[in-house]
């Protein structure tokens, strides 16, 4: 099954970044297809646990049938309540595979994929209430300016936002073929691939505040992850990269790192993985989804 609904990024990559013990408790926060779960499960023994998070509703078809494995409901950004919740407090190694699955791409029906007409939904959670076509219906023209600029990193981000806001006068916006109509003469001719990409990573961030999810995420992870603990991260894009790069590097997003008094630097992790880890030829020619694929390691420094 988890072949069908997702291809595991860097597989062998991540077990050996967690640096599994046979007796550990693990967290994979991304389950998705179950690729990276049932892998740590292989490299666990009859005492080792592993919890899984993941907020689509789609991935519950792909849970484990194992006793050592738990799957639970949530974004992770919730991850040190669910934990407790479990009866846990602190663990040996926590996964994030940060990439949209392939499974989400392919389901035509929620509108994360340019390929195909449909809604423009975007909601990893199915449950919340705000989905693409709200954001393109209600927000503010500062508001689209804001995200596509920041989320998109579109270079004409305040003209979108500006045609957007005037196309929807006249009709909404409810679709992706709409969406496209509605601001093709901005679109630059040979790029209109990268041009929607950019469109549509800039609302799936903001309707699912992929963002401040994971901060919020990684700031728990100090406290959730045991002394010498692993946290392994992989991300896609640059945006999730310099908040992993700089909260492993300093313990913080934003800058310099703290000292003591002695002038001792303050921060939580040792970065295990200095040049973020990077696909080897053969995944890339054999998994696209691959390329962009940047996989950062910290391990949880010992509290004196």
């Amino acid at each position: 099954m988890d072949n069908v609904y997702h291809v595991p990024v860097m597989l062998k990559e991540c077990m050996d970044a967690l640096a599994i013990k046979p007796n550990g408790i693990y967290v994979d926060v991304t389950f998705g297809g179950g690729g990276h779960s049932r892998e740590i499960l292989k490299h666990l023994g009859p005492e080792g646990r592993l919890f899984a998070f993941d907020q689509d509703p789609d991935a519950l078809n792909n849970v484990i049938d194992d006793a050592r494995f738990t799957l639970i409901h949530q974004n992770f950004r919730f991850l040190k309540n669910n934990l407790r919740l479990n009866g846990v407090k602190q663990v040996d190694g926590i996964l994030a595979d940060l990439g949209v699955s392939s499974h989400q791409f392919d389901a035509a029906d929620r509108g994360f994929s340019i390929r195909f007409d449909a809604d423009l939904d975007m909601r990893m959670d199915q449950i919340s209430d705000v989905d693409a076509r709200t954001v393109l219906a209600t927000y503010a023209e500062e508001d689209l300016h804001r995200i596509f600029g920041m989320y998109g990193e579109i270079v004409n981000a305040k003209t979108l936002a500006k045609t957007i806001v005037t196309a929807r006068l006249t009709a909404p916006i409810n679709t992706v073929a709409e969406l496209k109509e509605a601001i093709k003469k901005l679109v630059p001719r040979g790029k209109e691939h990268k041009y929607h990409a950019q469109v549509f990573q800039a609302l799936r961030i903001e309707v699912n505040k992929e963002l401040e999810a994971l901060q919020e995420f990684l700031l728990q992870t100090v406290d959730v992850l045991k002394s010498e603990g692993r946290l392994v991260v992989m991300s896609y894009h640059s945006l999730e990269d310099r908040l992993v790069k700089n909260f492993m590097a300093k313990g913080k997003f934003r800058g310099d790192v703290e000292k003591d008094f002695f002038g001792n630097e303050i921060k939580p992790f040792h970065v295990i993985s200095r040049k973020a880890i990077t696909a080897n030829d053969t995944e890339l020619v054999e998994n696209n989804r691959s390329r962009s694929a940047k996989l950062r390691i910290a391990e949880k420094l010992e509290i004196a």
